[in-house]
């Protein structure tokens, strides 16, 4: 009998599944971040250790023997899922970006808009199986309304109203102060990983500071504008996940139909385990 494993790899962390040939999950396991263009031997040892841990819940042995699908943040930049395959010892593997894998989750085999937003942001539209991607370029280029975008955004606003650009505002003044002032943030932007900057989003998300009030607006708007550039007309229904998905579903519903997903980016990376 054949076993599959699923992963699901972003900015926070790494989820894995076995399943055997009807499906059924048999084990599971976590690891860390597993972003492969931004710390590809990272992300390598925590997808390993959850497949590892996987792999022990169900009471297996044998990476070697394992149909392996991932979907990783990271995945779309140059040579980097190559890389990959060759570090990981499965005997079948296809890696494709987390949002590949989140709308073959979330979607099943009907039509629609996937809005993933987390540590980071990736959207994507299914037309007739055929998928088609935009965004999830990182926290460097992209990902917009995401929990990184937003802590990312804070901080700049802080040193803004540092150096009299803008009016400060308490929550402001307060992540000033707590990061030890404009050198104090500095410093942390120079180490800071997305997932340290979306640890920051919590405070904008419930705040009626007006500072988070306009950067929950601009974000927002973002991931409006997003899915504008894949909407179809008639309109097609939108899928929200991730961390800050039922946030922004919300924020959404006035302008398409909300949809929930049928399952998760770990059901599609099953699929893909099924497709390698």
């Amino acid at each position: 009998m054949g076993f599959y494993l699923g992963i699901d790899g972003g900015g926070t962390g790494c989820r894995a599944a076995v399943a055997d040939a009807s499906g059924r999950v048999l084990g599971t396991g976590q690891a860390g971040p597993a972003n492969i263009a931004s710390d590809l031997a990272g992300a390598r040892d925590n997808i390993l250790a959850a497949a590892r841990e996987a792999l022990a819940v169900a009471g297996l042995r044998g990476l070697e023997a394992l149909s392996a699908g991932l979907g990783l943040a990271g995945a779309n930049a140059a040579g980097m899922a190559e890389a990959l395959r060759r570090a990981l010892p499965f005997a079948r593997i296809r890696v494709e970006t987390d949002g590949i894998a989140a709308v073959k989750g979330a979607l099943g085999a009907r039509d629609g808009i996937v809005c993933a937003v987390g540590t980071g942001s990736v959207f994507a539209a299914q037309i007739g199986g055929r998928i088609r991607q935009i965004g999830g370029w990182g926290l460097v280029l992209g990902d917009e309304g995401s929990g990184a975008w937003l802590g990312r955004a804070l901080l700049r606003e802080a040193l803004r109203a540092a150096e009299g650009f803008r009016e400060g505002t308490p929550l402001l003044t307060d992540v000033l102060e707590g990061h030890g002032g404009v050198e104090g943030v500095i410093a942390f932007s120079l180490a800071a990983r997305p997932m340290d900057f979306a640890a920051l989003a919590p405070r904008i998300l419930g705040s009626d500071d007006p500072a988070a009030r306009a950067l929950v607006a601009a974000a927002v708007a973002d991931v409006v504008q997003s899915i504008e550039v894949l909407q179809t007309d008639p309109p097609l229904p939108v899928t929200c996940i991730g961390g800050l998905g039922s946030f922004h579903a919300d924020r959404l519903a006035e302008h398409w139909t909300i949809l929930a997903p049928l399952g998760s980016a770990l059901d599609g990376a099953l699929m893909l385990a099924r497709e390698a």
